[in-house]
């Protein structure tokens, strides 16, 4: 089941929203803590971004100008703003479409499927300076060499690769591996850091993750390694 992360600040519309993409089947995250919706969306890790413009702390630019920073799609924005100048805006910013409000849920469930479509036959490259990730193969590129990581080693490289270079707490990767925190060790955890740390360390990226301790974790790049 995918997941969409609406991203409106209007409570009436975000939850009509909510209950049209349920009834399609969606899985729906719905941000309204506005001061950390970046990193919300980034740790729901979602298969589309629902994004309005008009919002409170960073607007609707700016957090689809970090999303594409970091690799992070589709994002269909849908808003009020109805000039030309705003979509040409979004789209050179990274927004993959644009429509305005109000919009008829059967257009906006084409247009969600079209993304959807276009998004499943992309190998989409997350760049972080001397190595590439694929985030649709779980692929490592290094230079000439390339490493197939395992599945949970490729959810955690995903996660620390578009926070970078910021700190990654264990609630995200929890969620992130096993979709909640409950009931899971995190001795588990630690196992899977160990694994990946030594394919990296394997693929000349030796000290790459650093532990935060009582926090989480942090990949390494550009200036901060």
């Amino acid at each position: 089941m995918a997941k969409i992360v609406i991203v409106e600040d209007d409570v009436f519309l975000r939850e009509e929203l909510q209950s049209i993409l349920e009834k399609e089947g969606y899985s729906v995250e719905s941000i309204s803590s506005f001061d950390t919706a970046l990193e919300d969306i980034i740790s729901a890790s979602p298969a589309l971004i629902l994004l309005d413009l008009n919002l409170p702390n960073l607007s609707g630019f700016q957090i689809c100008r970090a999303l594409k920073a970091r690799g992070i799609g589709p994002i269909l924005v849908l808003t009020s703003r109805n000039q030309l100048r705003d979509e040409l805006h979004a789209l050179e910013l990274g927004a993959d479409d644009y429509l305005t409000k109000p919009c008829h849920p059967k257009r906006l469930i084409a247009r969600i499927q079209k993304l959807q479509h276009l998004y499943a036959n992309m190998h989409i490259l997350l760049d972080a300076g001397d190595f590439q990730l694929d985030e649709k193969t779980n692929v490592l590129y290094v230079g000439d060499n390339s490493i197939s990581l395992s599945e949970n080693e490729g959810m955690i490289m995903k996660l620390l690769v578009k926070c970078a270079p910021s700190v990654v707490n264990k609630e995200q990767l929890f969620n992130q591996l096993w979709g909640s925190s409950e009931y899971v060790d995190e001795n588990i955890l630690q196992v899977n850091m160990t694994r990946l740390r030594k394919t990296l360390d394997e693929a000349g990226l030796s000290n790459r993750i650093k532990t935060v301790r009582g926090v989480g974790y942090q990949l390494l790049v550009g200036a901060y390694k």
